[in-house]
């Protein structure tokens, strides 16, 4: 399916560009060029979100106005809803369900001339220590901690060469990229869906407790297996499980929840998973309605959400920005998909900005919740191409 945005009856606001966004999923593709409105308010302001809905709607009524027949806003949210989001409702949305790239070309290898941790190995080293300390003197149960590598290339790296080498070596996941006000771009492969709803029927599939994939096919699988029955892991899973659960009830009249997660595996990742399907009590509900109660998820931030978020705002050196928010689309009648925004980076010319993150738990072990965010980097790092990606993590 396509929408175009007659040019003969642009707004005044509406200002094409050659930046485009992209998101694709095993559900659908979609690939957008052009902007007929920005969208920059946070999903919340003083603990609602009635100026954001307010003006969606509105941008939707305008979009219709200017000849969008389903026009669509896409983009992405960053970790701290009160934040300003980098959506936009597009001039031109195509849906399909091939894939948008179907052949991948090798480019000459690029050179890392600097790297930069945020923060370094034995600060984060120190945030889970003092992240597990804090669980034993508070009601927190668990929290997210994450880190930035910061890679200076010799060169400008285009963002769709990351694009297409992600989905060439990461067939599965929710691929996306995204045009951002300063001119970078944001791009990654999410392995996990936040939310995704048609008409009654939403889905979601939370992610928590992860182990790194083992070149050894017989070692991969013993990993997996261990994983599956790793008592610290199944409860930072079930802390995720019960807190999604608790939410998305009094929205559904029915919810399906397997009792025990599955596994999930990435290209450098084996994942606890536990698919949850429901049917809305009101299909009137949006998918973003629904995203903006769920996120951030224990998945990303830690539980209880607001204790957690409050220790990460301690103990981390950084501003997350759309790490660890979602990215995705809707249209105006509310369907729409939203992915976690992880296993990604951000790039601006010759710099790379990639991110990870680990949730730790009281029985955590600091070297081993390190490991995990250097694994996670896999997927990005992989990606580039640069020679010895794995040092590049170091």
């Amino acid at each position: 399916m396509s929408v175009t945005f007659a040019e003969s009856r642009l707004s005044a606001h509406a200002i094409p560009t050659a930046s485009n966004f992209t998101f694709c999923s095993s559900h659908r593709k979609l690939h957008t060029t052009g902007i007929a409105e920005n969208l920059h308010l946070p999903i919340f302001e003083h603990n609602t979100t009635q100026r954001f809905t307010k003006s969606l709607r509105s941008a939707f009524q305008r979009a219709h106005a200017n000849g969008i027949s389903n026009p669509i806003v896409v983009g992405a949210i960053p970790f701290d809803l009160t934040q300003p989001c980098s959506l936009f409702i597009p001039v031109e949305s195509h849906f399909g369900t091939t894939p948008i790239v179907n052949q991948f070309s090798k480019r000459d290898p690029i050179e890392i001339v600097n790297r930069r941790s945020f923060p370094e190995e034995a600060r984060y080293k120190q945030s889970v220590k003092q992240a597990i300390a804090n669980f034993q003197l508070s009601d927190i149960r668990k929290a997210v901690l994450s880190r930035v590598l910061e890679l200076d290339l010799n060169t400008q790296l285009p963002a769709n060469t990351l694009f297409h080498s992600l989905q060439h070596q990461n067939p599965t996941g929710y691929h996306f990229s995204v045009p951002l006000e300063d001119g970078g771009q944001l791009v990654g492969v999410s392995p996990e869906l936040l939310i995704r709803k048609e008409a009654e029927w939403i889905t979601s599939n939370p992610l928590a407790g992860s182990t790194r994939r083992l070149r050894n096919a017989d070692d991969d699988t013993a990993a997996a297996l261990a994983l599956q029955s790793s008592h610290k892991d199944l409860y930072e899973h079930r802390l995720v499980i019960e807190e999604i659960n608790r939410v998305l009830q009094p929205f559904c009249s029915e919810l399906d929840i397997p009792a025990a997660p599955s596994l999930l595996n990435t290209e450098t990742m084996w994942h606890l998973s536990t698919l949850i399907r429901g049917r809305l009590s009101n299909a009137n509900i949006s998918a973003l309605d629904i995203a903006s109660a769920l996120h951030p998820t224990p998945a990303v931030c830690g539980y209880p959400t607001p204790l957690a978020h409050k220790l990460i705002n301690l103990v981390e050196s950084f501003d997350r920005g759309l790490f660890a928010g979602m990215v995705g689309w809707q249209d105006s009648d509310g369907n729409g998909e939203w992915a976690v925004t992880i296993r990604c980076g951000i790039v601006r010319g010759n710099q790379v900005s990639l991110f990870a993150g680990a949730g730790i738990v009281e029985d955590s072990c600091p070297e081993s919740e390190w490991a995990e965010t250097q694994a996670k980097l896999q997927t990005m790092l992989k990606a580039l191409p640069i020679q010895a990606n794995a040092e590049a993590a170091q």
